[in-house]
């Protein structure tokens, strides 16, 4: 069992255990609990906000130079790159990642605070084109505090590409961990933590409040300090996150779910697309908003394509994330194992032909922990649920396509538009289908690759809003126009 401080929450700048109900988190792999921690109440999450308020207009923080700021995100990134190995442990005990993926992880949350500084020490104010005898300047603001709910599936990278925007605006930063997997964002949280005491700024810009949606994620929304959410998780909550920050008139970002297509044409590179489509559905056991679950090949390449790919599937390595042969690590809980399974079972009953997997693996090693096996469905039309309903899992509908506009008429048709794969060696096919998909990114001839220097985001249901690039600080702050007259005269009605 991982031993964990008595104070395992950060609150109002103060380390403590919450007041609210313990929680166990589990090892995916084996089904044993880890650690508990102790959930922070709504009061808490309020006291927080309140002391966050304070923190962020304290002048030593709201008056500090961008380039000051910027050194804070470089030591951030220093402490994150020294304990990278025990982030990444703790993230794959914690989610049952494999420890190469969690590794990965850890460098990308380093290198967000790295790029994120480059970006606010070049960010630039302008002054606009003026219309009359006055200089127009247009400016930019924090917003004050942020509340920051970040999911279960990659956390250390989803704090940092939210933690790290929100301080170099200038805000203060309410972050609420998923309650599955709180573990590395509060060893997070004691790096920013110490790199604020270091740096002699207000502890109270940071707070790490772990708990469930319905009470802390509920209160950081709703709190009248917090002037913006950034969320990323399911569409359902999303939506509800939405409506509270309508009536609020605050601005959110929401990064929600995704049916991705994958796209196999007739003349694309198999051995690429094999491996590419594999990559795409498989890693992370399939649990990434990204994940291309909906597979389309040219129907005159269908049967042969599916047939190699069910039996590559088959052949990959399924065990726990500490295992460096592992390439399908168990799924994050086993609550989410079996919901991931009722997915299979429902398109069964309604005809989908299993051509591999669809159950959980067999054995003493598997007995325990969350696995379920890569899956392999097809036989159903684009209409039913299985094709349309987000699983999260390692879970791949394969689909025949005749023609372009079919392949785009099913493409299109979901709810979700947050990425995209083509595979072609056609470079005109390439542009036009990938302008034509609904979607916020598209790869073309490789799948799941990430820049922090590129936007991130969705369409329709997916979300609203942008990650990463250099605009991301920009969505933590408020624009404000300035007038400075240069005019000897008065204006008209002085007296």
């Amino acid at each position: 069992m991982l031993e964990l401080p008595a104070d395992e929450a950060l609150i109002a700048g103060e380390w403590r255990r919450g007041a609210g109900p313990p929680v166990g988190t589990v090892d995916p792999a084996t089904g044993r609990t880890l650690t508990t921690v102790h959930s922070v109440s709504a009061e808490e999450t309020h006291e927080a906000a309140e002391r966050a308020a304070e923190a962020a207009a304290e002048p030593v923080w709201r008056e500090l130079r961008p380039h000051l700021r910027a050194r804070l995100l470089h030591r951030i990134a220093e402490l994150i790159e020294h304990d990278a190995d025990r982030l990444a442990d703790l993230q794959t005990a914690d989610t049952g990642k494999s420890r190469t993926e969690t590794g990965a992880l850890v460098s990308s949350a380093a290198g967000t605070f790295r790029y994120t500084a480059a970006a606010l020490e070049t960010a630039e104010d302008a002054v606009t084109p003026s219309r009359g005898p006055y200089v127009t300047l247009s400016l930019h603001e924090p917003i004050g505090v942020v509340g920051a709910i970040t999911p279960w599936n990659s956390p250390v990278a989803s704090d940092a590409q939210k933690l790290a925007p929100a301080l170099a605006a200038g805000n203060a930063v309410l972050l609420k961990p998923a309650e599955w997997t709180p573990l590395v964002a509060l060893a997070l949280g004691r790096l920013v933590h110490r790199a604020l005491e270091e740096a002699a700024l207000p502890a109270g810009l940071l707070s790490v409040l772990p708990g469930p949606g319905s009470v802390v994620g509920e209160a950081i929304v709703g709190h009248p300090r917090v002037g913006k959410v950034a969320f990323t998780g399911g569409t359902a909550t999303g939506r509800r996150i939405g409506r509270v920050a309508a009536e609020k008139v605050m601005p959110v970002s929401l990064e929600l779910g995704g049916k991705s297509p994958t796209i196999v044409f007739e003349d694309a590179d198999l051995e690429r697309a094999l491996a590419g489509v594999m990559f795409g559905i498989f890693s992370s056991s399939g649990q990434s908003c990204v994940a291309g679950s909906r597979l389309f090949v040219a129907r005159s390449r269908y049967e042969e394509f599916t047939d190699e790919l069910v039996a590559r599937t088959r052949d990959l390595r399924v065990g726990p994330g500490t295992d460096p042969d592992t390439q399908v690590a168990p799924l994050v809980h086993h609550r989410h194992r079996d919901a991931v399974a009722a997915h299979v079972e429902r398109a069964r009953a309604e005809g989908a032909r299993v051509r591999c997997g669809g159950r959980a693996p067999e054995g003493e090693r598997w007995r325990d922990g969350a696995y379920y096996l890569p899956t392999v469905l097809d036989g159903l039309p684009h209409s039913a649920a299985v094709c349309q309903e987000e699983i999260f899992g390692p879970v791949l509908v394969a689909l025949p396509f005749d023609d372009e506009d079919d392949l785009v008429a099913q493409a299109n048709d979901s709810v979700y538009g947050l990425a995209c794969g083509i595979w072609t060696a056609d470079h005109r096919t390439a542009w036009r289908v990938a302008r034509r998909i609904e979607a916020g990114t598209v790869w073309i001839n490789t799948y799941k690759q990430f820049s922090i220097s590129t936007p991130f985001g969705g369409m329709k249901d997916s979300g609203l809003g942008r990650e990463k690039g250099r605009e991301a600080i920009r969505g933590y702050q408020r624009q404000k126009s300035l007038y400075w007259s240069t005019d000897d005269h008065p204006l008209p009605w002085a007296g």
